[in-house]
């Protein structure tokens, strides 16, 4: 009689223990669900889905390294939409060293193919004067930007990592 005891209280436990563990994991994606898009990160590494630096996923997609400020290190990507969502700390400007200036809203969303970023909401470049950068484009050595007129860049300018300057109004 005790083994079959211990036989249902052992099956019993483990129903039970993994009940609860599946309990955690909606409790987490109920978690993840509800808090604020820039936290997502932590929930997601809770659950062991650490995401690669922003940097290296950017090259992936064939787009330059350091098109975003260094700030920019957490990011939101759906697989099924495509949709790319970049997360600043506060809005800020970035100089890069062919002398052009892109400015960055809090969040910078758009919809990432290989070598395009394209429904771009979040960035504006000044070309007279400042204007929202629509899409995003390479080219072998080259960058192009759609804002208002394309604009074509040399690539080199946009493959290191640099520090945004802090700016009152996006």
């Amino acid at each position: 009689m005790d083994q079959i005891m211990g036989k249902v209280g052992g099956y019993w436990f483990s129903q039970k223990a993994g009940k609860e563990m599946n309990g955690v994991g909606d409790d987490l994606n109920s978690i993840s669900s509800s808090i604020g898009d820039g936290a997502k990160w932590m929930v997601n590494k809770i659950k062991g889905k650490m995401q690669k630096p922003l940097p290296e996923f950017l090259k992936e997609y064939d787009l330059p390294m350091g098109l975003f400020p260094q700030d920019a290190t957490n990011y939101d990507f759906n697989e099924e939409t495509k949709k790319l969502t970049v997360y600043i700390t506060s809005a800020c400007e970035v100089g890069y060293k062919d002398s052009s200036v892109l400015r960055f809203n809090t969040s910078v969303t758009g919809y990432l193919e290989n070598g395009k970023l394209s429904e771009i909401e979040g960035m504006k470049t000044k070309i007279l004067i400042w204007t929202r950068v629509t899409a995003v484009r390479t080219e072998a050595t080259k960058v192009h930007f759609a804002a208002g007129m394309n604009k074509t860049r040399n690539r080199d300018a946009y493959e290191v990592v640099r520090d945004g300057v802090g700016i009152d109004k996006f």
